[in-house]
């Protein structure tokens, strides 16, 4: 199920359709740099990087620009579960607020694409049959949480460490600045030193063994993508930030079937995010 699911959302997120998107994403971003004209600080979170990422997930999945900063409020306080700033109201909260304002959101924009279908993900979830059943309302909610929650969340972490990092590390910015063709492995070097997810549990299919370590089929395997992706049998002084390395990682997953969706969308927003942030402001500190 999880494949012909998955199948859906694919064709949408084909680096060829993606690409297209380019021109919206920068837009998007000028305009978030724009409100900062004037000002000697921000906070690069609240301030560039959740506005921007919340627009562009919020416009492939055809959320009103005005709903952005709700939509991002409901999703943080559920994935930052046990973080008093995020969510306030504690872990009971999530259950009793969060969820049912998730699922009414949604299930407006559901009624409203029944009867009027329209181009963008949610629609698509909405419209879609898998073995000649469309899909129940609740799935259709999950689908949507997903990618919005995704979407949300992970280029907006990798984006800001990556920003901290270059003002921690002056003579990487410079690099960036003065040759912005580096942007592209300053965006890999940032998803293997600061990959949005640290870890996920997977199941294992067969028995085997791995690193002297006995796994039976079924057993339940963490993978720490931060530990992988600093892996110094891989990467030469692997907690050396270095924007020249252009490095294969494991930020988006370790291949197979749970491979990110998302990728090349990751992978554009960074980049633009990157070159629109330092040439707007190449001394950032």
């Amino acid at each position: 199920k999880h494949d012909r699911l998955k199948m859906l959302f694919q064709a949408g997120f084909t680096p060829k359709r993606i690409a297209a998107h380019e021109p919206a994403i920068r837009e998007i971003v000028r305009g978030v740099l724009d409100r900062l004209e004037g000002r000697d600080t921000c906070d690069l979170v609240a301030d560039v990087a959740q506005p921007a990422v919340s627009r562009v997930i919020g416009s492939f999945m055809g959320i009103p620009p005005e709903d952005d900063a709700a939509w991002a409020a409901l999703m943080n306080a559920a994935l930052g579960a046990g973080d008093p700033d995020l969510n306030p109201g504690g872990p009971e909260a999530i259950m009793a607020e969060y969820i049912p304002q998730i699922f009414e959101r949604c299930g407006k924009m559901i009624a409203e694409r029944r009867e009027n279908p329209t181009d963008d993900l949610t629609s698509v979830l909405v419209q879609a049959e898998i073995d000649g059943q469309k899909l129940e309302e609740h799935e259709i909610v999950m689908g949507f949480f997903l990618l919005v929650a995704a979407g949300n969340d992970s280029t907006k972490a990798t984006y800001c460490s990556g920003m901290r990092a270059l003002m921690q590390h002056p003579d990487q910015r410079r690099l960036v600045v003065e040759d912005p063709a580096l942007v592209f492995s300053l965006v890999e070097e940032s998803l293997r030193m600061f990959p949005a997810f640290a870890h996920f549990r997977r199941t294992a299919t067969v028995d085997t063994e791995l690193g002297g370590q006995k796994i039976k089929k079924g057993d339940k395997v963490v993978m720490w993508y931060v530990s992988t992706n600093r892996d110094e049998s891989r990467y030469e002084d692997p907690d050396r930030f270095d924007v020249t390395r252009n490095p294969e990682h494991q930020a988006f997953g370790a291949g197979g079937r749970h491979f990110c969706l998302g990728t090349a969308l990751a992978r554009l927003e960074l980049s633009v995010m990157f070159e629109e942030t330092l040439a707007r402001y190449p001394e950032i500190a």
